[in-house]
């Protein structure tokens, strides 16, 4: 018996199926309210580092040239060879079980304080912890406390939430903050060497602020991506080790919830990170990644493993230290000669960035990107730093990325679009 089919256009549909034209196309539904309230930097200046004419002195990136490409390598192959197929199957939403209580026993030395698989949950990136804890915590108009100027990503994982915030202040001197605390979802912290400022927040505040979150009843994060980073002296304690001496027996039951990741120490490309806190807390954020991805890779995590256990993290990281700590350098250098007329800042003990304010208060950095943008040179500017928009005085200038002669080249330009825009206005 024959059978013949009827010619397939380009369209994939048979023509004598093919719904006849509308006369008008109709309009499709609006995409999500909270959209309207984003912003495209990210994408933007993860965009502009592909380009070779730009200097780009924006994104929050490692350098690829220090990448362990080898030591990868290699611990991809055992990874496979000791795993096999238990390596690229669907697995733990939990994540990667032997990975898990690696990082359950390097948490517990690192503050002195027993926490075991129960306290950990393996995310894609220490961002995820990020947008799974808006998940279970932040319904519509829920009050984050969070430090400001404070992390883009932050930001843009709870905007689909839409969180009310109040500026953390350090010195906890503001009239208001008791309420603020009792009221608020969460406190949101990078206290080292922060994303966008560099700050290094002291062991004093960091338990003063501890005492009044376990006061207040609410939870702390602890974002602690740039720890190994450290340029000018020691990180000190983190905030979660400061509550394992407050709380030192039994399974971790404390507020603090810490977030850790490769992708400063490492490479970012593994998508290895991790949360740590209350079992109850772990089980919740558990429960939103089975919604978010249902799993994470466990090729990536069984090959970090790899990584951890033959102690590449303690080889890599001193290097990729000093040649950063030049390049800090270099920048600070650089901008004192060519910028300090215009613009004031610290050199950061740490992390990957210099944040830098404008002296003259007639300097908008939102405006002045687009001359940036004219002398192929990009910043971030400080308006995506400040859940309202509001803060435009000041910019977020990457180090890590760039050879200390192409960050030359880059003040230069930005020293150019300076000139150039001041002249304009």
């Amino acid at each position: 018996m024959q059978c013949f089919l009827p010619s397939v256009p380009m369209d994939g549909l048979p023509a004598m199926q093919r719904p006849a034209e509308p006369e008008s196309t109709p309009q499709r539904p609006a995409y999500s309210a909270w959209l309207r309230d984003s912003n495209s930097i990210t994408q933007q200046f993860m965009a502009i580092g592909g380009r070779p004419d730009i200097v780009s002195l924006a994104g929050g990136l490692p350098a690829a040239e220090f990448y362990p490409t080898a030591a990868i390598e290699a611990a991809s192959k055992r990874a496979l060879d000791r795993w096999g197929s238990a390596a690229l199957e669907y697995g733990p939403i939990e994540g990667f079980p032997a990975l898990r209580e690696h990082i359950a026993a390097r948490i517990s030395k690192a503050t002195g304080r027993t926490f075991t698989v129960a306290n950990v949950l393996l995310t894609v990136g220490a961002m995820q912890g990020l947008d799974l804890l808006g998940k279970v915590l932040v319904d519509p108009g829920d009050l984050i406390v969070t430090q400001n100027p404070t992390y883009v990503g932050a930001l843009d994982a709870w905007r689909p939430r839409r969180p009310r915030y109040v500026a953390l202040d350090w010195s906890l001197r503001e009239p208001d903050f008791g309420r603020a605390l009792a009221d608020a979802k969460f406190v949101y912290t990078v206290p080292n060497y922060s994303n966008p400022t560099g700050a290094l927040v002291s062991t004093a505040a960091r338990q003063a602020l501890l005492e009044r979150v376990v006061r207040a009843g609410t939870w702390l994060v602890e974002d602690d991506p740039y720890l190994p980073l450290q340029y000018d002296g020691d990180a000190g304690p983190s905030i979660l080790a400061l509550h394992g001496r407050m709380a030192p027996e039994g399974t971790y039951a404390g507020p603090v919830v810490y977030l850790g990741t490769l992708s400063k120490s490492i490479v970012p490309g593994l998508r290895v990170g991790w949360a740590i806190a209350d079992p109850g807390m772990i089980q919740t954020l558990t429960l939103a990644k089975q919604s978010s991805d249902l799993t994470g890779s466990m090729l990536t995590q069984a090959i970090a493993l790899e990584l951890l256990e033959h102690g590449i993290e303690e080889q890599h990281v001193p290097g990729m230290v000093e040649r950063y700590r030049v390049r800090r350098d270099a920048l600070c250098a650089a901008a004192s000669r060519q910028l300090g007329d215009w613009y004031e800042w610290e050199v950061p003990p740490g992390g990957m960035f210099v944040w830098m304010r404008a002296r003259d208060p007639r300097i908008d950095t939102n405006d002045l990107y687009a001359f940036a943008l004219e002398e192929k040179v990009a910043f971030v500017p400080s308006s995506v730093f400040d859940a309202d928009g509001a803060r435009r005085d000041a910019m977020r200038i990457n180090f890590t990325r760039s050879r200390p002669e192409v960050i030359e080249e880059g003040i230069r330009r930005l020293a150019r679009a300076t000139e150039r825009y001041l002249a304009s206005l």
